[in-house]
């Protein structure tokens, strides 16, 4: 029972869910005021036999148009033969091979991946539309798969503007070294560049990209993140020949140098995964701009002076 409008009372009236039917039907004058109404509720059933195990699964896993058979593909459980399914149709099925197999393992290592990344759903889908196309050129046998998945991912992020750091990929990747994602990327371009004619598209990286995530890092509240993101915006219009991620880490270094709590250089470089010695040569270019780069309504109660010099 609940209350809703009924056009024929003319007024909230109590309605009746009839969820044989799907319908919302008022209890006054009977109108039916919603007709296929779909059931949001728990609708979990077990399908485990007398053992005492309590299974509540119902349906399989979701539609992946990258497998052959779109995930819906029967799987014969394991067991004696009776109620917990028949062995030897099991083992004909076994027999009978998965060529989806690799993809499936590769597709759970990309999830599991971009989960410990906290990266978003169609980051994950891309880095699996990326493999599933090295795998129709049959050029992923005899290779490492840890470091394949982790340059997916990493090209993935790119091309949907939200780059991560190799560092940041490798620290997640099982394992693999920086210089095995970065063959892997490599040979992964090569690849899809022969497949397509022409070069991949890795879509541009710039300072402002890592901004939020190294903010958040460090406990920057909102009003110096806006304040940094302002600072990497007009240092654009100055030739500072390094490269995005040093130039964001040496940015945010600078910022809370002039903030009472001072960040000290070794933490700036654990949250932003930049070397401190790189922090510095960026921050030594940066230093002479900064009166023009730092917003003037962040630097009213706050002294230049206070910026330590690059040579210290």
């Amino acid at each position: 029972m609940g209350d809703a409008y009924c056009s024929d009372c003319k007024r909230n009236t109590e309605v009746v869910f009839d969820h044989a039917a799907g319908d919302t039907v008022c209890s006054e004058c009977g109108l039916v005021l919603e007709s296929r109404s779909i059931d949001e509720t728990s609708e979990w059933r077990t399908f485990a036999d007398d053992s005492g195990d309590h299974d509540p699964n119902r349906v399989g896993g979701p539609v992946n148009p990258l497998l052959g058979d779109v995930g819906l593909s029967t799987v014969i459980s394991k067991g004696p033969n009776g109620s917990n399914g028949d062995g030897s149709l099991a083992r004909l099925q076994n027999r009978g091979g998965d060529p989806d197999r690799a993809l499936v393992i590769a597709f759970k290592a990309i999830a599991n991946m971009a989960d410990r990344l906290s990266l978003v759903s169609t980051i994950k889908d891309r880095a699996s539309e990326i493999y599933k196309r090295l795998e129709d050129q049959k050029c992923t046998r005899g290779r490492n798969l840890d470091p394949l998945v982790a340059a997916c991912i990493y090209i993935a992020c790119r091309q949907e503007g939200k780059p991560r750091t190799v560092k940041e990929i490798c620290s997640m990747a099982n394992g693999a070294t920086k210089k095995e994602i970065g063959r892997a990327k490599e040979f992964i371009v090569k690849q899809l560049k022969v497949e397509m004619g022409e070069s991949m598209e890795m879509g541009t990286i710039h300072a402002g990209d890592y901004l939020r995530r190294f903010c958040s890092n460090i406990g920057m509240n909102h009003e110096e993140i806006k304040a940094v993101q302002e600072t990497v915006k007009k240092s654009e219009e100055f030739d500072i020949r390094r490269s995005p991620i040093s130039i964001a880490a040496a940015i945010i270094y600078m910022l809370t140098q002039l903030t009472d709590s001072k960040k000290p250089l070794r933490d700036i470089s654990i949250a932003t995964t930049v070397a401190e010695g790189t922090i510095k040569n960026a921050y030594k270019d940066l230093y002479p701009h900064a009166a023009k780069i730092i917003p003037e309504w962040y630097l009213k109660d706050k002294d230049l002076k206070s910026l330590c010099s690059p040579k210290a």
